[in-house]
């Protein structure tokens, strides 16, 4: 039943803010940038009371224990570019949670299929989201004319979001971990697996000094099935969420990051961040599982205590008094 409630009331807000969305997604298309900015900043705006049904909706209707840590003072004035290790769907419901009215509106760097999505796909491409479409080494060896389509479409994306503040998130891994695509990757890390550089370096050569810091977010679930659908069924018990906010290299702005020398740098770099990542979800599962334990311990003397007495006494606890 919670479930039911939980996703008529996500289809019911989408579809209420998905009406002036579409109406001033039309009216961009009118080729006046002073007028495009104007829409542009409309849709926004209605995203962002989109962002804030959904929050109301899952604080007061879904049980889940919530926990964001590194937190500091964001600014909305500010652009920032966003990184997240990507398991679900969830992981997006949960950063414009944690985000709303914190930062300018995310804009996703979002696979081309996705463009299909009902509303969704539409409200994507009329925030101005980057649709990123991949071809195989395959595909170009027999069509050589592609070469470089998938980079130019980017670049005009990101090149309108120049001279306003904007928050440009990016998936590094590429897809959605799980442990299958880990070993069959052969990735070194323990919750993830290995990022891909190019989008970012892509957005730091394209936006130049507009942004110098990266916001990078961990998420982790305590449930191994974590799933949007697991989340609205009130399945997921804790979620953790971290935030640490790191200043770009001066060497990497401005500069174009294909270049072998820097190119190389910046991987390692990006690398160095991931096993910091790594380590921190680490951390939190371990610390989860240590609490876990101590509260079975609780548990057990409650249902037992004269048991917990007697084990007292057996590892070197005082007998008591005849």
């Amino acid at each position: 039943m919670r479930a039911s409630l939980a996703v008529f009331t996500l289809i019911l807000s989408t579809c209420i803010c998905f009406m002036p969305i579409f109406i001033f997604g039309l009216l961009k298309l009118i080729p006046n940038h002073r007028w495009r900015l104007y829409c542009g900043q409309r849709i926004d705006g209605f995203v962002m009371y989109w962002c804030d049904l959904n929050n109301a909706y899952i604080s007061h209707l879904i049980p889940h224990e919530w926990e964001a840590t590194g937190l500091k003072e964001l600014d909305r004035q500010q652009s920032y570019l966003l990184i997240a290790n990507h398991q679900s769907w969830l992981d997006i419901v949960l950063m414009h949670r944690l985000f709303n009215r914190r930062i300018p509106v995310i804009k996703f760097f979002i696979k081309d299929q996705l463009k299909w999505v009902p509303l969704l796909g539409f409200a994507w491409w009329a925030m101005g989201c980057p649709f990123m479409k991949r071809y195989s080494k395959t595909y170009l060896a027999k069509n050589p004319h592609k070469q470089g389509k998938d980079l130019e479409a980017t670049r005009k994306a990101i090149h309108s979001f120049k001279g306003q503040p904007v928050t440009i998130a990016n998936f590094v891994e590429g897809t959605r971990f799980n442990l299958s695509k880990k070993t069959l990757q052969g990735s070194e890390y323990r919750h993830l697996l290995r990022p891909r550089a190019g989008g970012v370096s892509f957005v730091i050569s394209s936006m130049g000094s507009e942004i110098h810091k990266l916001l990078d977010l961990t998420i982790v679930y305590a449930e191994e099935k974590h799933s949007l659908w697991d989340f609205l069924c009130g399945r997921i018990s804790k979620i953790r969420v971290h935030l640490r906010e790191i200043e770009i290299p001066e060497q990497f702005i401005n500069n174009d990051l294909t270049k072998s020398s820097l190119q190389d740098e910046f991987k390692t770099w990006i690398n160095q961040q991931w096993h910091i990542k790594d380590q921190l979800i680490e951390n939190i599962k371990t610390q989860w599982a240590t609490q876990e334990t101590a509260a079975a311990h609780v548990q057990a003397v409650r249902i037992n205590p004269d048991r917990n007495v007697n084990t007292s006494q057996r590892i070197g606890g005082s007998p008591p008094d005849n």
